[in-house]
C-alpha cells in the first residue's frame, strides 16, 4: 500500500468529484474524465472546490495530520494499526459534530486502494445504495478492487436502507464507512453493528483547536496564509474555549472573522482580535437532545453526583440539563426519586424538600424555579445516604413475586366486620399501647423470621436501629418478628 504522500488524488477531488454517487479513488488517483459530460462535471467540481468554506479546505490529507483521538489513533493504537496495515474492516464513527468523523474518512479516501463513494443518510434511497453495490460487484469482479462507502449521517438511513447492505458488508464487497452524531447501538440495526467496529469520537481538547486554527492562519494554499492575518492569542482561545471542541465551529468562525475585518496600512494587513472573535462566534451551542443521549447522560451524572455527596457535580449538572431546555418537572421527579432512593431514613427531612421543590417547580416554572432545584439538589448532595428503605421494598417485592405467598395471621387480620368474631379474626391481637414501651412482647406480624429492613448507622437511621434493638429487647426471647 503506497504511503499517503504517494496518493495522487486531491482532497477535492475526493469529496467534490463524485457526482451523485461520490469519487473513484484509488491509490493511483481518481478515475479520469473521458466525455463532455465528465468534463462538465470537472468545471462544476472546480467552482466548487474554489468556494468551499475554510473547514472543508483545512481538512487533514494524512493519519498524521489529524488531531485529537489518541485513544484509537495514537501511535500502536487499533484505527491506526488498522490503517497502516491496510486491513480495512467495516467502520462506524460516533460522537459530537466537528470532531473528525467525515475528516477520517477523507484520510482513509487517501490511504486504501479502493473505490470510494460518499453518501448522506438524509437524502439517499434505496435506488441510490443498489447501485452502488452493483458497481461495487463489478469493480470487484474486474479489478479485484473494494469499495468504501462513506455515509454521512447514517442514523439517517432507515431500517431498509441499512437491510440493503447487509449481505455486501458480510462479504466484503462493500467497506461501510458511517459517521454519526446519535448513539449507534440504538440508532443503526444490530446486524450491520455486528460487522462492524464503533469507534467514539470525542471534542477536542482546546489545544487542538488552536493548532488548527493557527494551520489556518498559516497555510497558504488551503488555509488565509495569503491574507496577512494577525491574530491575538486572545481571540484564539476564545475561539477554541466557546466552540467547545468542534473544529467545525472554530473554523467557520475565524473566518467568518477575518473575512469581516478592515485591511490596515500599506501591508494589508487583517487584525484579527478578541472582539473579532467575540463577534464571530457569539454564543456557545450546546448540543442537547431531550430524548438522546444528552439527556440521559446528564441525567445519569446528576443523580450520581447527588447519591456522591458532590454538590458542586450536582449543581453543575443541573446548570446543564437547564440551560439545555431540560424539562424542570423532569429534574424535580428525578430529585424526588433520590429522596427515597439514596437518602431515605437517614434523613427523612429529604423527602419533605423534594416534595416542596416539586411543587414549586411546578407551579412557577423557569427561570424563577432553578434556584429550587439548585437548593433541593444541593440539599440531597449533602444528606446522609442509606438505601436501607430502598433494599427493604426490593427485597421485599421479590420475595412477593418468588416465594410463597404470606398469609396474614390471624391475630391481626381485619375484626370489624359482623362475623369476623365467628371466623376467628383478630382473637390473641395485643394492642401496643397496652404494654410497656408501646410494644406488644408476643405478637407476629408476619408469620416468619425474615428481616427486610436493616438500618445504617448513619444519620437519623442510626436511631432508628437503636429503636429496633430497644424493642427487640422487649420482645419474649424467641418470638417471630
Amino acid at each position: 500500500m503506497p504511503e499517503p504522500e504517494e496518493v495522487k488524488c486531491s482532497f477535492f477531488e475526493v469529496f467534490f468529484g463524485a457526482g451523485v454517487f461520490g469519487a473513484r479513488v484509488s491509490a493511483c488517483g481518481p478515475i479520469g474524465y473521458n466525455d463532455p459530460m465528465d468534463l462538465l462535471r470537472q468545471s462544476e467540481d472546480a467552482a466548487i472546490a474554489a468556494n468551499a468554506p475554510l473547514a472543508v479546505r483545512m481538512r487533514p490529507r494524512s493519519i498524521d495530520d489529524v488531531l485529537g483521538q489518541d485513544a484509537f489513533l495514537g501511535p500502536g493504537k487499533m484505527l491506526r494499526r488498522i490503517l497502516t496495515a491496510g486491513s480495512l474492516s467495516s467502520l462506524v464513527f460516533y460522537g459530537p459534530p466537528g470532531t473528525g468523523k467525515t475528516t477520517l474518512a477523507t484520510v482513509i479516501a487517501h490511504q486504501c486502494d479502493c473505490e470510494f463513494h460518499t453518501l448522506n443518510g438524509a437524502s439517499t434511497s434505496v435506488k441510490d445504495v443498489r447501485a452502488i453495490i452493483d458497481r461495487a460487484r463489478a469493480t470487484l469482479a474486474s479489478t479485484g478492487r473494494k469499495t468504501v462507502a462513506f455515509i454521512d449521517e447514517l442514523h439517517r438511513f432507515n431500517r431498509a436502507q441499512q437491510d440493503v447492505l447487509l449481505n455486501d458488508v458480510e462479504n466484503g464487497c462493500i467497506i461501510l464507512v458511517g459517521a454519526t452524531t446519535e448513539n449507534p447501538y440504538f440508532t443503526v440495526n444490530t446486524p450491520l453493528l455486528s460487522r462492524s467496529t464503533v469507534f467514539e469520537f470525542s471534542p477536542l481538547d482546546e489545544h487542538h483547536i488552536m493548532e488548527l486554527l493557527r494551520r489556518a492562519i498559516a497555510d497558504e494554499d488551503r488555509g488565509l496564509g495569503k491574507l496577512n492575518v494577525h491574530a491575538d492569542d486572545e481571540a484564539l482561545e476564545h475561539l477554541a474555549r466557546i466552540s467547545d471542541g468542534d473544529a467545525r465551529r472554530a473554523l467557520t468562525a475565524l473566518e467568518v472573522g477575518v473575512m469581516s475585518q478592515p485591511r490596515e496600512g500599506k501591508a494589508q494587513k487583517i487584525r484579527f482580535d478578541l472582539e473579532a472573535a467575540q463577534e464571530s462566534i457569539q454564543a456557545k451551542v450546546m448540543k442537547y437532545d431531550a430524548a438522546g443521549d444528552e439527556h440521559y447522560d446528564a441525567s445519569s451524572a446528576l443523580i450520581k453526583s447527588m447519591r456522591g455527596s458532590d454538590p458542586d457535580a450536582a449543581v453543575y449538572w443541573l446548570a446543564r440539563m437547564l440551560t439545555a431546555g431540560e424539562d424542570p418537572r423532569f429534574i424535580a421527579r428525578r430529585v424526588a426519586i433520590l429522596a427515597s432512593e439514596d437518602i431515605g431514613n437517614a434523613d427523612p427531612r429529604a423527602m419533605q424538600v423534594a416534595a416542596a421543590a416539586y411543587a414549586i417547580t411546578e407551579r412557577i416554572g423557569m427561570p424563577e424555579c432553578q434556584l429550587t432545584l439548585a437548593q433541593a439538589v444541593i440539599y440531597m448532595a449533602c444528606a446522609p445516604k442509606s438505601n436501607a428503605s430502598a433494599m427493604a421494598i426490593w427485597t421485599a417485592s421479590e420475595d412477593v413475586k418468588n416465594r410463597r405467598t404470606q398469609p396474614v395471621p390471624v391475630s391481626i387480620k381485619d375484626a370489624h366486620y359482623h362475623g369476623a368474631a365467628k371466623l376467628g379474626r383478630g382473637q390473641g391481637y395485643q394492642y401496643s399501647h397496652d404494654h410497656p414501651g408501646g410494644v406488644s412482647p408476643d405478637q407476629e406480624y408476619l408469620g416468619v423470621e425474615t428481616t427486610y429492613y436493616q438500618p445504617t448507622d448513619r444519620g437519623y437511621e442510626k436511631h432508628m436501629s437503636a429503636y429496633l434493638e430497644w424493642a427487640k429487647k422487649l420482645r419474649t426471647p424467641g418470638e417471630k418478628k
